[in-house]
């Protein structure tokens, strides 16, 4: 690197490990920010020379690039932002830390995919889903899969894994071929998992239209836009490759959602050469994720921390939550957005039956919603009068993100 990068990067690390010292946190956002100031090109010298994966999208992230992260790790070292600092801040601190890998796994805000493309140049790309997220200070989810798009058509070099069960993804995926400019679209390799949240994806992203479903395959009504053939498939509980091969998949992450967070890691890492058979015994040394999944014994009570951010991780964590005791806490402050309407969009019946306890600084706002949802509940003005109010057990938590950071905060930041 150029003698302004490698002061930037030594200044860098510095810079992390004397936050994460002061105890201000894990130094994951302090290291880049400083390091870029220093060499605004520092992330792109950083990447230089490393074969690299970005993970993008609204849901999932965090989990599928640490499990593609373990899975690519069967070829060497591998850096990556375990700790889903996911702007360029991030990233540039993350291989700052990381020194000199052959392989770079990194989880990308959706909305700075294509500057990061532009800086990286990665070996591969993931796209994983679109849904609304913070639409009071975030783009709608059209626009969105319109910024893809027009950053693929910038990199046809790149690979792609995407996933063939959300039309706003297959569309981005697909831009047009435009051989009069030497155009021609990305290698795309295809996923399916399933995908229960279908209330962003019922008009056609093309041309208008309503998109039409029947079983797992959708297709839109007005112009040749439809599901793609997969190559990589969910069945049962393990995942088929390309060539047909059936791979069990034992993970220490709830949920059939991380069963597809699972195939789209051995996606990424045959981009790489990884071969499958090789790939899924690293995925079972996975088992907490910033905190997300985290179990910790407290007074007796197994307490486990489920993240849901936004609809359609609501309906995920309900279905990863055991039917036992569930504490919901909602806040509403910058980084979850300020707007809170978008829990009418969430189905919470599949707590009935089950006591449930809420908190947090808009618990009110989930007060509203349950009553309206048939759901009974007992609001608690702290993390601790939930503990003591459920019986010793399992106590499910489920929160939005500054929520989630809270009760992570007062469990000793369990990672």
């Amino acid at each position: 690197m150029p003698l302004r990068a490698k002061v930037a990067s030594s200044v860098s690390r510095t810079a992390a490990a004397l936050s994460r010292a002061a105890g201000r946190g894990d130094g994951s956002v302090i290291g880049g920010w400083i390091g870029l100031k220093i060499d605004p090109d520092l992330l792109a010298h950083l990447s230089a020379g490393r074969a690299i994966a970005l993970v993008s999208g609204t849901n999932g992230k965090t989990t599928t690039t640490r499990l593609s992260a373990a899975a690519v790790g069967v070829l060497g070292r591998v850096a990556t932002n375990s700790f889903g600092a996911n702007m360029p801040t991030g990233h540039t601190s993350a291989l700052a830390k990381a020194g000199s890998t052959p392989y770079a796994v990194l989880e990308v805000d959706e909305h700075y995919l294509a500057q990061v493309l532009e800086a990286t140049e990665p070996h591969v790309v993931a796209l994983l889903n679109l849904s609304r997220d913070q639409l009071d200070r975030a783009k709608e989810v059209a626009m969105m899969a319109q910024l893809w798009r027009a950053a693929l058509v910038r990199h046809t070099d790149v690979r792609v894994v995407a996933n063939a069960d959300d039309p706003m993804v297959v569309w981005a995926a697909t831009p047009p071929a435009d051989p009069a400019q030497g155009v021609r679209p990305p290698h795309v390799t295809w996923f399916s998992a399933g995908q229960r949240w279908h209330d962003d994806s019922w008009v056609c992203p093309e041309c208008g239209s309503t998109i039409q479903r029947s079983g797992e395959q959708w297709w839109c009504s007005g112009c040749p836009l439809r599901r793609p053939d997969a190559q990589w498939t969910v069945e049962d509980d393990g995942v088929l490759d390309p060539t047909g091969a059936w791979h069990k998949v034992t993970l220490q992450l709830p949920g059939k959602v991380n069963l597809g967070n699972a195939a789209t890691a051995l996606a990424v890492a045959a981009e790489f050469g990884v071969r499958p058979v090789d790939a899924v015994s690293r995925l079972h040394t996975v088992t907490s994720v910033a905190g997300r999944y985290a179990q910790v014994d407290r007074d007796g009570r197994n307490i486990r921390l489920l993240l849901a951010k936004n609809p359609a991780s609501w309906l995920e964590a309900f279905d990863m939550a055991d039917e036992a005791p569930t504490l919901l806490s909602i806040n509403a402050r910058d980084p979850d957005g300020l707007d809170t309407s978008w829990l009418f969009d969430v189905d919470f019946a599949p707590l009935r039956g089950r006591q449930v306890l809420i908190t947090g600084d808009r618990a009110y706002d989930l007060a509203v919603r349950l009553d309206v949802n048939g759901v009974p509940f007992q609001h608690v003005r702290a993390f601790g009068e939930a503990v003591r109010a459920v019986p010793p057990g399992r106590l499910e938590v489920i929160a939005n993100y500054t929520a989630f950071q809270d009760i992570r905060a007062e469990l000793d930041r369990v990672n």
